[in-house]
C-alpha cells in the first residue's frame, strides 16, 4: 500500500488549500482514510477521515466548519479542502489508511501512511 500527498504549500491567513492523498496497491475495497497534522513541538492531532464507500466522516470540532473531505473514488484520491486557514493551521499533514471498520482519527489504529506534505499560513 502507498499513499502519496500532494497540494501543500505557503498562504496567508484565511486563504485555501486542498491537500491531495493517492492510494495505490490496496486489495481490499473497504478502509478509512484519514489526515493527521503535526506542528513542531506538538502532538500530531488528526483532522479528518472518510471511508472508500464515502459514507462514514468524521472532523473533531478544530476543524469543522473550516476542513471537509472528500474522494474520487475511480482515481483512488482523497481530499481535505481547507479555508479560511490560520496560522496555527502550521503543520506537516500526512495521510493514512486504516483497515479498521470505524472512522476515527486516532492514529493508533492507522496501518500505513504517506510522507506527509507542509501547509504554512503566515498572518
Amino acid at each position: 500500500v502507498q499513499l502519496v500527498e500532494s497540494g501543500g504549500g505557503s498562504v496567508q491567513a484565511g486563504q485555501s488549500l486542498t491537500l491531495s492523498c493517492a492510494v495505490s496497491g490496496v486489495t481490499f475495497p473497504d478502509y478509512q482514510i484519514g489526515w493527521f497534522r503535526q506542528a513542531p513541538g506538538k502532538e500530531r492531532e488528526g483532522v479528518s477521515c472518510l471511508s472508500s464507500s464515502g459514507e462514514s466522516t468524521y472532523l473533531p470540532d478544530s476543524v469543522t466548519g473550516r476542513f471537509t473531505v472528500s474522494a474520487d473514488n475511480a482515481k483512488k484520491t482523497f481530499y481535505l479542502q481547507m479555508t479560511s486557514l490560520k496560522p496555527e493551521d502550521t503543520a506537516v499533514y500526512t495521510c493514512g489508511l486504516n483497515w479498521g471498520p470505524i472512522c476515527t482519527v486516532e492514529a493508533y489504529w492507522y496501518d500505513h501512511w504517506g510522507q506527509g506534505t507542509q501547509v504554512t499560513v503566515s498572518s
